[in-house]
């Protein structure tokens, strides 16, 4: 299957260091060559990266590796395809507008028998099981919401009930966000870290590249890097429970209503 990584902070960080790391995966270290891609929020804006090429060799994401984008939530998907052909429109994450905002969203799994009625303006443009969940997810969003954006709380008890259904028919890790706050499920694997002071350093574990967090940050800064695998190989990371939905606001875990 894929893996996800998301990154949510307290001020605008780039993920040069983890995202290195992780496109490694994308067919050099592991065998997730089917395409790849990411998106930053950057205001009400979001930039969005996909190459159906495998991201170890992917010039795009050589191009992302050597950029120090700035963004306070990140959301970046290496693909072992399972359903759907190699190719662009089938390369997660997957944006689409809801309430005036662009949700971004990638899938680690495989749903089977999956195919509920889209009938509202929500529709796949791949043929993946993730983009047709995504595309049913806003739809009851916005079925039991209408035109009101809720709090935190209602959105991420909403969201637990359609995970617990959807991930029925099979494994179902996600990341989902809007720009303010990140929303990350596992089914089946997903790790997290909290990076703040005392900063520390750390090497990762599918390249000799390290780097020492306490000469690049100030002491306020915050941020979670979430992961289907650790990404290094001398930081303690903190795997969910299956079934858990976790939100990460500022660069940390939280369960407080949006602001």
């Amino acid at each position: 299957m894929c893996q996800l990584l998301g990154m949510n902070c307290n001020i605008p960080t780039d993920i040069v260091f983890s995202f290195t790391g992780f496109a490694t995966r994308g067919g050099h270290t592991d065998t997730h060559n089917d395409g790849w891609g990411i998106a930053f929020f950057e205001g009400a804006g979001v930039r969005h990266f996909v190459d159906h090429q495998a991201a170890s060799i992917s010039p795009v994401a050589e191009l992302i590796k050597s950029t120090p984008i700035k963004s306070k939530n990140v959301i970046a998907h290496i693909r072992r395809a399972t359903q759907g052909r190699v190719a662009l429109e089938n390369c997660h994450p997957f944006v689409r507008e809801l309430w005036g905002r662009y949700w971004v969203f990638a899938h680690n799994g495989d749903l089977k028998n999956f195919t509920p009625a889209l009938d509202g303006p929500y529709h796949p443009v791949g043929t993946t099981d993730s983009e047709w969940a995504f595309c049913y997810i806003l739809q009851e969003l916005r079925e039991r919401f209408g035109d009101n954006l809720p709090c935190l709380i209602e959105l991420k008890a909403a969201l637990q009930e359609l995970t617990e259904m959807i991930g029925a028919h099979g494994p179902f890790n996600l990341l989902l966000s809007d720009g303010s706050a990140l929303f990350a499920h596992c089914s089946t694997n997903l790790y997290y870290i909290v990076r703040q002071y005392p900063f520390t350093k750390a090497k990762l574990a599918d390249e000799d590249i390290s780097v020492d967090f306490s000469q690049v940050t100030d002491p306020t800064d915050r941020a979670v890097i979430i992961v289907t695998e650790p990404l290094t190989i001398d930081e303690t990371w903190i795997r969910f429970k299956p079934g858990e939905l976790k939100l990460f606001v500022d660069g940390a875990p939280s369960g407080h209503a949006r602001p």
